[in-house]
């Protein structure tokens, strides 16, 4: 089966020598955050991850959830329950919320690498606990005193955990089609009647609680989505005054039978004229929504970047091991009847885009869980403001490339094992079909790219881009005149150029004809994906060159940014050239022509 070890030297280096995350730390306030906490936190998160949530990995595949029609409960894998009463053992529900509503206060940046390494050791447990962060967010945000005080603490404790309830069977994305209705009660409370469908974690039997979060239409609501309202209901009833109640009349109907993550309970929830409670304002429930989902597409992207991690370990690790062939050169293990696949340059050709996208998009998530501290805690009002424009522009990018590059990853880190790598002896077959959920659930990659395309970049005046740019621009003149680093700072300046270009050109065509929009925003996220990660690796180039780290490390970084620049990065050629293809080749021929 396979293995998985945190890359806790890859995230130091990260967090010290490329984010600088002490300054930011004390610039922000988190006086606790100091080296030697977060030290011990890393530590055992990777413990914790890799002896207590690793092993289960396999286990949740062939055991799966099992749902009892009679009763609507859900059984979860065996050892799923007693690893989540150990995460709640150890706080790390609460890691960082606010200490006011019982949390720890660390940085989100912490937070993020604890996620990471909670789903490379388990993607299928960590759903489990993913949406009650989003939950918590939707609340402190948006829910009234009452609902802050009753609801948080459990949360955060992680006694109860919380869901978003909103795909239904007819819409996915348009949910300006939803059916759920909530009628008002007298006291205040709501009804809510209708079917949610993909609920993550929708049962369960590790709490006593689950707060779900629905979306559902008032009797007055106006038509499409500016009718949308947002809903607290609760599985067993939750009063003003905290206490709980009887059983609410929502029922998990059934479970997916699904390729992957078979740990994961995706559920069917029925609300039979449930009690639920308003958060946030009427027919304001798009604004509350997209609080919880931003939270969550910045959560699956690091799903993807788990997967590719582990799945990257048991490739090298595998490719090292196996003997098979002759060097091209000449043989490297005379004395044996073979040399290690790893010398063959197909193989290392996939283990190097494996390394240079995972440890890439650790970058940048990590970049994004430290903008997401200075939006909420930077002194300077503009300063906060910037980075709220900035990982906004970012998660979509974020989540889009680095699930859609962790089905690369996975595959090709299968790839490696050959056929060995097809059967479910070595795991690594799991890990494809885990992927492969990554790029779909918390809004499709076409979804993530009309998102970059139109919200981020059309009516924002491409605000994001423009802040994103002058950051490249800057590192690049301050490192210009190295020698070492100049032809790939020249070719990150000329990519950003053309960024900028295609950019323009896009708006340009989209103003006399939408459907050039949708039909570049596709290409355009990729373009903007492998851009954001040719400048990190540069950064990660001169950071390495100036580090006192082992000279192995120190070389393995410089040489995989040179494999970035000459390997991958190239590939923006030709997203560039179907970005200015146009909307003709996609949208010309005649719906009925496609053949029957």
């Amino acid at each position: 089966m396979s293995q998985y070890t945190a890359p806790l030297d890859d995230i130091r280096f990260v967090l010290d020598e490329l984010l600088d995350a002490q300054s930011r730390f004390a610039r922000l306030g988190h006086a606790d955050a100091t080296p030697d906490v977060v030290d011990a936190v890393l530590e055992e998160a990777a413990r914790f991850a890799g002896s207590v949530l690793a092993p289960l990995n396999a286990v949740g595949d062939q055991q799966g959830c099992h749902h009892d029609p009679a009763t609507g409960d859900v059984s979860t894998p065996e050892g799923f329950k007693t690893a989540y009463a150990q995460y709640v053992e150890g706080g790390w529900p609460g890691l960082t919320a606010a200490p006011e509503h019982g949390g720890q206060g660390l940085p989100h940046l912490v937070g993020t690498l604890v996620s990471e390494m909670i789903n490379g050791a388990n993607l299928a447990w960590g759903n489990f606990p993913l949406l009650s962060h989003g939950a918590v967010e939707a609340l402190r945000q948006h829910g009234e005193d009452w609902q802050r005080e009753v609801f948080l603490k459990p949360l955060i404790e992680g006694r109860w955990t919380g869901t978003m309830c909103l795909t239904e069977p007819h819409c996915g994305t348009d949910l300006g089609l939803l059916r759920t209705r909530a009628e008002p009660r007298d006291d205040g409370s709501y009804a809510i009647a209708g079917t949610k469908i993909f609920i993550t974690a929708g049962e369960h039997d590790f709490t006593d609680n689950i707060l779900h979060l629905v979306l559902a239409k008032l009797p007055d609501a106006p038509p499409g989505a500016k009718g949308i309202s947002l809903f607290l209901t609760p599985k067993f009833k939750v009063g003003r005054d905290g206490v709980v109640g009887e059983r609410n009349a929502v029922r998990c109907g059934s479970i997916e039978h699904k390729m992957g993550i078979k740990g994961s309970a995706t559920c069917v929830m029925n609300f039979d004229g449930a009690e639920g409670w308003l958060v946030g304002e009427k027919h304001g429930g798009l604004k509350a929504m997209f609080t919880m989902m931003n939270s969550a597409r910045l959560g699956v992207g690091l799903q993807g970047i788990g997967l590719s991690e582990r799945a990257y370990q048991n490739a090298l690790r595998y490719s090292r091991e196996r003997l098979q062939s002759r060097s091209l050169t000449g043989p490297k293990l005379p004395g044996k009847p073979a040399d290690p696949i790893i010398v063959h340059p197909d193989v290392r050709r996939m283990l190097l885009s494996v390394k240079a996208l995972t440890e890439g998009s650790r970058m940048l998530a990590m970049h994004a869980g430290s903008l997401l501290d200075e939006a909420a805690h930077a002194a300077d009002p503009a300063e906060r403001e910037r980075a709220e424009t900035l990982v906004s522009f970012l998660t979509p990018i974020s989540k889009a490339c680095q699930t859609e590059w962790s089905i690369e990853n996975t595959y090709n880190a299968l790839q490696c094992f050959g056929g060995h790598g097809y059967i479910a002896e070595h795991g690594m077959e799991q890990l494809a079909r885990d992927a492969r959920i990554t790029t779909l659930y918390e809004g499709t990659t076409g979804i993530q790219a009309m998102d970059l395309a139109g919200r981020k970049t059309a009516s924002s005046q491409a605000a994001g881009l423009k802040l994103f740019l002058a950051e490249v621009e800057a590192f690049c003149a301050a490192h210009a005149d190295q020698a070492d680093v100049a032809a790939d700072v020249a070719t990150l300046r000329e990519k950003c150029a053309e960024w900028s270009a295609l950019t323009r050109e896009m708006l340009q065509a989209a103003a006399s004809n939408p459907d050039e929009l949708g039909a570049a925003a596709w290409d355009y996220l990729f373009y903007s994906g492998y851009v954001v990660l040719a400048y990190w690796w540069l950064r990660a180039a001169v950071a390495a060159r100036d580090s006192s780290r082992p000279a192995a490390f120190r070389d393995a970084k410089r040489e995989t940014a040179r494999f970035y620049f000459a390997r991958i990065l190239p590939r923006t050629l030709a997203h560039a050239s179907a970005i200015r293809a146009g909307a003709g080749p996609l949208m010309d021929l005649d719906a009925d022509s496609f053949g029957s």
